[in-house]
């Protein structure tokens, strides 16, 4: 790891596994740590006014890191109805049929890695490796919110309709991203999600979980 200084109230620390860190530092329940931002290669650490970011930052620097990154607890469940405009298009690409890719990529369990492109945007890893295919050529300049994805070794679930050029599997009804919710995005780092398949027709209303 490398601890840089981020202004006069913040520390950048460069990492291999950024999730992992993130979790011990959140961990540390520490007073004088405001916030702790994974990346996909860092973890920012923003602190209160006058903290002593020389000691924290020999402190987090030697942090011991846990095994995993995931919370404990059930996973969040998404329920999704596999009619993705991009399906046919990843079957082909892996060479698996329909049904395999939504198989396998129901059968993983995910973690949020991070937030990022769009409010409640979370980037999923535990995707199957089978299933990673690159992003579309021509990103669409409009997606559903809901629209559940994939690229390279991510998964994702659009929270809102914005551009994006993941490959979409999927939609589900369930609201990502709720302002009037505290907090807002209904995932965070290191919250654990199961998809589960089911038919369109037997997608619940809206729901914000």
């Amino acid at each position: 790891m490398r601890v840089l200084r981020a202004g006069d109230a913040a520390l950048l620390i460069e990492t291999e596994a950024p999730h992992r860190l993130h979790a011990a530092v959140r961990g540390l329940g520490r007073t004088e740590i405001v916030d702790v931002v994974p990346g996909a290669g860092t973890v920012l650490v923003t602190t209160a006014p006058g903290a002593d970011l020389g000691r924290l930052g020999a402190l987090l620097g030697d942090l011991p890191l846990p095994e995993t990154s995931t919370a404990s607890g059930e996973p969040l469940r998404v329920p999704v109805a596999y009619d993705g405009a991009d399906l046919d298009e990843v079957a082909s690409i892996t060479g698996l049929t329909r049904a395999q890719v939504v198989e396998r990529h129901a059968a993983a369990e995910y973690g949020v890695a991070y937030l990022g492109f769009s409010p409640g945007f979370g980037y999923l890893t535990g995707l199957d490796e089978s299933l990673h295919v690159s992003r579309r050529d021509s990103p669409r300049t409009a997606v559903p919110a809901g629209s559940v994805a994939i690229a390279g070794p991510y998964g994702a679930i659009y929270p809102s309709p914005s551009p994006g050029g993941w490959r979409l599997l999927g939609r589900t009804t369930l609201r990502l991203w709720d302002p009037d919710r505290e907090p807002p995005s209904l995932l965070q780092p290191g919250t654990r999600v199961r998809f589960e398949a089911c038919a369109a027709d037997a997608l619940p209303a809206e729901t914000r979980a």
